[in-house]
């Protein structure tokens, strides 16, 4: 006779809506979004970096605000919209104000906390918070970069910023 006990993990069925598509997924209740876009959505634009809400790369926006992916659950954003860095372009592929804003301010170097700047950037004018360089780093302070590209970062949403609101 057999005395261990066998438990199966419990799962969630979830639809997700992520960069205006519906997404159907069964995974455990202890999932982040992060996980869910990574290794079950294979979007991998989103990026892991501390996985502890440290340093902004895993940026998302829900809803339109700003959210660190990586300290939300996948099913505490069920029935609301999720945009990635993935759905941010144009459907026909033009390029959003700030992503060809940091392309011709050179605003990345190894390019791996872009998605997450970019993400950043774009609330931060949504939320009115590009008035000032002093302005655009406090509301960008969530979002590390270890080249030192914030200068470059900093003037790629002032641009952005400028064009958005002509």
């Amino acid at each position: 006779m057999n005395d261990q006990v066998t438990i199966s993990p419990t799962t969630l069925s979830l639809n997700l809506t992520i960069n205006g598509r519906t997404q159907a997924l069964e995974i455990e209740p202890r999932v982040t979004l992060l996980d869910a876009l990574r290794e079950r959505l294979h979007l991998t634009g989103t990026k892991k970096g501390c996985d502890q809400g440290q340093c902004g790369a895993c940026t998302v926006h829900v809803d339109g605000e700003r959210v660190l992916a990586c300290l939300t659950l996948a099913a505490q954003v069920e029935g609301r919209s999720i945009t990635t860095i993935e759905g941010l372009a144009g459907e026909d592929g033009t390029l959003h104000a700030v992503q060809a804003a940091f392309l011709e301010q050179d605003a990345f170097q190894c390019g791996y906390c872009t998605p997450g700047q970019i993400m950043s950037a774009v609330a931060c004018i949504r939320e009115g918070h590009a008035g000032s360089d002093e302005e655009i780093r406090e509301y960008m302070a969530g979002n590390l970069c270890r080249c030192g590209a914030y200068p470059h970062i900093v003037a790629a949403i002032r641009q952005a910023e400028q064009e958005l609101r002509s």
